[in-house]
């Protein structure tokens, strides 16, 4: 069986890779590292198809040192001692390389069994994952590595990929064409995916092959085997999280059209929940008193998108978004139970004043006898100076009016009240 085009035409040297010239560029750092002949233990990070492995490969094989690979999805811990236990080979005397990818798959006790050897130099390490390593890789591990973050590849550089690919695919179809926009089309599309854009590549050319006459890979084919695959979303992973926050920080931004391109990537992949959940949060959490019938308005536009369900979903919830988005803004509440709940965790605030407590007995100790509430609404503008807070917190303030009409105006209505004490 032939290996897939993205294998065969794999570079074999840095100088071929496309993209990540922000590391592997003329004067990038890890091109800078690979070609000092020492090796430090490496961690690569970032999305599939952008050259992780490639680099790793390249990297390690030019280290003058016996090379191992593993992938965390297959590698047991039988895999991890059956190395260790070459290590006193007497090719290995120097030291070996291991490349280990997709890391994040290998439990703690798998990546602590590395960790000995690690640190004394008998292992230098080269691994590669998609997950943000500062959550799954083992801390000790992480501490002597050094992470290098790799990229989605712009759509130029895929395109100059795509062409050398087409060269390839040539060998053996040399009357093999691509319309023009086609190739274009699929780098556009491949959400800088390069191992992507080639099976599109591949795909599109197995069906050019297979017609009479010429073979040309059209854009409409190119559409085809192009469509949706832009989208990079995980419901568990970094994107995941990423796409929500980037929602929540452009509503907070007030940017509407942000706002609403976040959300079309969320809906896109057919996230419903995540996005009603968040919209709610940013109603109470961004625009607050600002605008407080904000939450009551996403509430009704969440409940009318999960009856309908996508695509129309997207509808009222696009309603949410620019109305939150173009909402003013105050997270004085949210600020101020944040704080509340600090001095709450500090243990401060115990107890109750005893004019709020239920009305019960009071017992032989208690000095001052009686409940003494003093019923608000009993007195002008129903409200009466008391003690509210507990006796360690009198004088504490959590809420600090925002600067917005609606809160603006509940301070003028209160602050000169309060003062006639």
């Amino acid at each position: 069986m032939a290996a897939p085009l993205a294998d065969r035409i794999r570079p074999q040297s840095l100088d071929e890779m496309v993209g990540q010239q922000h590391l592997l560029g003329p004067s990038g750092l890890l091109r800078r590292i690979a070609q000092s002949g020492t090796l430090p233990n490496l961690i690569f990070y970032g999305p599939s198809g952008v050259g992780k492995t490639t680099a790793a490969r390249i990297i390690a094989a030019g280290a003058g040192k016996k090379l191992y690979r593993l992938n965390g999805t297959t590698a047991s811990t039988g895999d991890i001692k059956a190395l260790i236990a070459d290590l006193g080979g007497f090719d290995a005397m120097g030291g070996v390389v291991l490349y280990l990818d997709e890391i994040q798959y290998l439990n703690k006790k798998q990546q602590q069994t590395l960790l000995e050897y690690i640190e004394d130099g008998s292992i230098t390490l080269i691994a590669s994952t998609t997950e943000n390593p500062y959550f799954y890789v083992y801390n000790a591990i992480l501490s002597r590595c050094t992470v290098f973050e790799f990229k989605p590849v712009d759509a130029a550089e895929v395109e100059r990929y795509l062409q050398n690919a087409l060269e390839k695919l040539r060998q053996q179809s040399p009357e093999l064409q691509a319309e023009e926009g086609a190739l274009a089309h699929i780098a556009a599309c491949c959400g800088g995916d390069v191992r992507k854009a080639a099976n599109a590549l591949e795909i599109c050319a197995l069906g050019a092959m297979a017609t009479t006459g010429r073979p040309v890979i059209t854009l409409e084919d190119a559409k085809q085997a192009a469509q949706r695959s832009a989208m990079r979303y995980d419901r568990e992973g970094d994107q995941h999280y990423d796409l929500l926050s980037a929602l929540q920080k452009s509503i907070r931004g007030s940017d509407p059209d942000a706002a609403v391109h976040y959300l079309g990537r969320l809906l896109e992949a057919g996230d419903l929940l995540s996005p009603c959940r968040r919209l709610l949060v940013i109603a109470a959490e961004d625009i607050g008193l600002a605008y407080p019938q904000a939450i009551a308005i996403v509430k009704a536009c969440v409940d009318a998108a999960v009856q309908l369900g996508l695509p129309e979903a997207r509808i009222p919830l696009a309603e949410a978004a620019v109305l939150l988005a173009t909402a003013p803004k105050s997270n004085a509440s949210y600020m101020a139970i944040n704080a509340a709940m600090a001095d709450i965790q500090k243990g401060r605030g115990q107890g109750f004043p005893r004019c709020l407590q239920n009305v019960h007995y009071d017992s032989a100790e208690v000095e001052q006898k009686g409940q003494n509430y003093l019923y608000p609404h009993d007195f002008p503008n129903h409200w009466v100076a008391q003690q509210y807070l507990p006796d360690d917190l009198v004088g504490t303030q959590y809420y600090q009016y925002g600067d917005n009409k609606t809160e603006q105006a509940a301070r003028a209505y209160w602050e000169p009240r309060k003062k006639e004490k």
